[in-house]
């Protein structure tokens, strides 16, 4: 078991004092570690009071870094232990659902009234869930139709738009999915006010408002999830089985090193040379990492690309989000591959915290994006 910040979760605790009724918690339990943020709102802006992540591999008998499936009542237990060293005092918040256990896809209908409408989503949405729809619980909305004037990102050639009726977002979330976080939280003695699907919490804190196309890029432990945001609508979701697991065992596979060293290695050092490494091995190092992340870069161009010829537009800005978007030398690495502007993800650019944390937050960052977009959700109804 690791949890790395500890210490400064007790600066955090201890500059800002206590926690409790009114603050709210954010939950992101992902597939190698779990993140959690608390967070208060006062005078209209939200306060950092204390935050955490805590590897997973090692309650299920794995080295840190590692992907694992464990039961709910194993997962209470890390979250427990997760709650304690962060000083956690809230206890209720948002919960996050994997993008793995739901759907989302944007579908198109003919433009009918709001009562065809209704009778007809759940009979396409069967063609798009592969499970029977009793074992889902299924949402959905009309995605407003564009403004007729053009924004500075529609592309003026004269190709020429075809016909449509009428988008709408699909989402679907596999109730087993949520029974088990269930189980997971009132064994953890957490009170869920709402459950929300990952994708909406790293929208919310980490892209400003606008109206031009941006794609989402969430590099995980065993998948790397892509989302194109126009106008604040999710219009294209892709999943490839790609992710920070991936770099350490190829690193580990090249230099002949066990997992736990690789993993390492790749957090502290990244695709940065390290004076603790000869010319050679410093090489080899970025090779391996670059052999992962060169497949991971040309399946986002191609999503850039198809959406491009798609809609008729470009995709101007690519955002990098995740524990994997925090791999030393990413960014720049990203800008030279990819066909769009790139930025980190800076979730804690919406929270005020303590001046001395700025440069550790902005760091880590990226990995909580989902876990203080929980957050602001509940801050912003409240």
């Amino acid at each position: 078991m690791a949890f790395s910040l500890g210490s400064i979760t007790q600066k955090i605790s201890s500059a800002f004092g206590g926690g409790g009724e009114g603050s709210f918690l954010g939950i992101d339990i992902g597939t190698s570690s779990a993140k959690i943020v608390q967070l208060r709102a006062s005078h209209g802006a939200a306060i950092l009071e204390t935050y955490g992540e805590i590897a997973l591999g090692p309650y299920g008998g794995q080295p840190i870094g590692k992907a694992v499936k464990l039961t709910p009542e194993k997962t209470a237990e890390a979250l427990i232990d997760l709650m304690k060293e962060a000083n956690v005092t809230a206890r209720s918040g948002g919960l996050s659902i994997p993008f793995s256990s739901s759907l989302i896809s944007v579908l198109e209908f003919p433009k009918v009234d709001e009562g065809t409408l209704k009778r007809m989503v759940p009979i396409e949405a069967r063609k798009y869930i592969p499970v029977p729809v009793s074992e889902v619980t299924l949402d959905w909305f009309v995605i407003p139709q564009d403004e007729v004037e053009k924004s500075a990102f529609d592309r003026i050639e004269g190709v020429p738009q075809k016909p449509k009726g009428q988008e709408v977002l699909l989402v679907a979330i596999h109730n087993d999915a949520v029974s088990g976080f269930q189980t997971t939280v009132e064994t953890a003695g957490i009170h869920i006010d709402y459950y929300e699907i990952e994708i909406f919490g790293a929208i919310r804190s980490s892209l400003s408002h606008g109206i031009a196309p941006v794609l989402v890029v969430d590099i995980g432990a065993s998948t790397t999830k892509m989302y194109i945001v126009e106008r604040g609508i999710v219009r294209l979701t892709h999943l490839i089985s790609t992710g920070g697991q991936q770099m350490t065992e190829t690193l580990a596979r090249s230099l002949n090193w066990d997992f736990e060293k690789a993993e390492r290695v790749k957090r502290e050092r990244g695709l940065e040379d390290s004076s603790a490494y000869s010319a050679d091995e410093n090489d080899r190092i970025k090779s391996a990492l670059l052999s992962t992340l060169s497949r991971l870069f040309s399946e986002v161009n191609r999503v850039l690309l198809s959406y491009g010829q798609r809609y008729n537009k470009n995709v101007s800005r690519v955002v990098l989000t995740g524990g994997g978007a925090s791999l030393p030398g990413l960014a720049a690495q990203a800008k030279a591959s990819l066909s769009a502007d790139v930025a980190l993800a800076d979730p804690f650019a919406r929270t005020e915290a303590p001046a001395f944390l700025a440069d550790v937050l902005r760091e880590i960052g990226p990995g909580f994006s989902v876990s203080v977009g929980l957050v602001l959700r509940k801050l912003k109804s409240t």
